[in-house]
């Protein structure tokens, strides 16, 4: 299964460096990167930031669409786990399920909330 990661601007390189730990949880079927009923590991095709406050994911999302056309696709999107704990704290100005159901209903991607088992 290919997938796409959406990442936190604020957070990433500066708490999650590298986002060295979704990659090491999807290459070990981790946390959520464990699915059911899928003998291979996850593909990591993009790690893809926010675009920084207000959040701009679904630009950012049609832009990595057009920049991968004919090169490469993906089945699923992963919110990292950086952006749920922005979400959950208030600090984004998107709330978890209404970035879930609006890039479900643009896209037509399966989305999945978090990434990694750590803290």
């Amino acid at each position: 299964m290919k997938a796409l990661i959406l990442c936190c601007e604020k957070i990433r390189d500066k708490q999650c460096i590298g986002c060295e730990r979704c990659l090491k949880a999807s290459r070990e079927k981790l946390g959520n990167f464990d699915l059911e009923n899928e003998e291979s590991s996850v593909e990591i095709v993009g790690i893809l930031g926010c675009g920084g406050c207000p959040g701009l994911f679904l630009q950012r999302i049609k832009l990595f669409n057009k920049w991968i056309e004919g090169m490469d696709d993906y089945d699923v999107i992963f919110i990292g786990n950086c952006v749920k704990a922005m979400a959950e704290s208030n600090k984004c100005s998107w709330t978890i399920e209404d970035l879930k159901s609006k890039i479900e209903e643009k896209f037509g991607k399966k989305v999945i909330v978090g990434t990694h088992p750590w803290a």
